[in-house]
């Protein structure tokens, strides 16, 4: 949760003023969290509840948790787009078949929880659901939970790359082939093959973030899904990452960092 947390910070300055090199400072004036780290914790919210539950109904708890937690944020930096926030207030909420980049940048939660890359790949297709019932938003969604899951149980960079390979995207462009010509695309379909190669050409956590704000676009999308993926990958791998989550914290609502510890208790605890 964190990884996505932070590439959400360090994108957002970038979001709307996007930059094409990966010299800049990772946490500067003007960053902040946005939709993209509100819905992270709300998943992670609608997971702690559903553990809780015997036969829970996850359309309805994602739904629930996702509208309580927006409502109780409706403004954040870089605000919701319009489709959600219609979602987010309206009073009969239904998904609105959204192939849009938002499934992938608040799974992240799904693949943590999850105990096999099974159960990954069914909560993230649950958590797109309520929303992003398109197949590119439910496959960006999943794809995104694979990598994490892959990532934290210890698979190499070969090994995430060839499966989502096998099953999502092709990833065919490196990240010198996608920079010059790449802009804002708010869909999965354009966000997160991108993402993932910015994870899968990095060499550390934080090489992994300047990598996908270095590409432009929908930045603080892009680095969420980026560091979500990378944080994972490179805790497993044993790199000290304290540093970066405790900055995080600085930006983030106390509620927010509460649920992710309890989140991170059950998690380990599974």
């Amino acid at each position: 949760m964190y990884g996505a947390i932070i590439g959400d910070i360090v994108g957002s300055r970038y979001e709307f003023f996007n930059i094409k090199t990966k010299d800049f400072p990772l946490f500067s004036p003007g960053c902040d969290y946005t939709d993209d780290s509100i819905m992270t914790v709300a998943a992670a919210k609608a997971l702690l509840r559903a553990h809780n539950e015997e036969a829970p109904d996850l359309f309805r708890i994602f739904t629930e948790e996702m509208r309580a937690l927006g409502q109780a944020y409706p403004d954040p930096m870089g605000a919701y787009g319009s489709r959600f926030i219609g979602w987010l207030f309206a009073d009969d909420p239904t998904p609105y078949f959204s192939c849009g980049n938002g499934s992938a940048m608040r799974v992240s939660p799904c693949a943590l929880y999850a105990k096999t890359l099974e159960e990954a790949l069914f909560l993230a297709e649950a958590s797109a659901n309520i929303t992003h019932n398109h197949p590119e938003g439910i496959k960006g969604a999943k794809a995104t939970a694979a990598a994490i899951f892959l990532a934290k149980t210890g698979s190499s960079k070969a090994e995430i790359a060839q499966y989502i390979r096998d099953r999502f995207y092709p990833l065919e462009k490196s990240l010198d082939e996608i920079r010059p010509a790449y802009s804002f695309d708010g869909t999965c379909q354009g966000t997160v093959p991108e993402a993932l190669t910015a994870f899968l050409e990095s060499t550390s956590f934080e090489d992994a973030i300047r990598n996908a704000i270095s590409l432009g676009g929908d930045s603080d999308t892009i680095g969420a899904i980026t560091g979500s993926v990378a944080y994972a990958y490179y805790r497993r791998a044993g790199e000290d990452l304290f540093a970066y989550r405790k900055k995080a914290e600085e930006y983030l609502p106390e509620e927010f960092i509460e649920v992710i510890a309890e989140f991170e208790r059950v998690c380990g605890s599974r």
